[in-house]
């Protein structure tokens, strides 16, 4: 397992969809790169912050003044 291996699996990885050989693999991998060590608890902050959060609606009003803010934003930068 190499940096290359772990981030092609990372999908299966948070979806628990491994073998118990990858999944081996990859937590020993990870014992000794802490870069990839920093992928997987950064990545699983971020689903853990994503999943608590609800959906909000916002008003066609917010909505566009958003839209024309950030697309504003994007032509400025061309």
């Amino acid at each position: 397992m190499n940096c290359t291996d772990l981030l092609s699996h990372l999908s299966d990885y948070f979806d628990e969809q491994l073998s118990p050989r990858l999944l081996d693999e990859i937590r020993t991998h990870t014992a000794g790169c802490q870069h990839c060590k920093v992928v997987l608890d950064t990545t699983h902050q971020t689903i853990e912050v994503y999943k608590g959060n609800e959906i909000y609606e916002v008003s066609d009003e917010l909505r566009e003044r958003l839209h024309t803010a950030i697309m504003s934003k994007c032509l400025a930068k061309k």
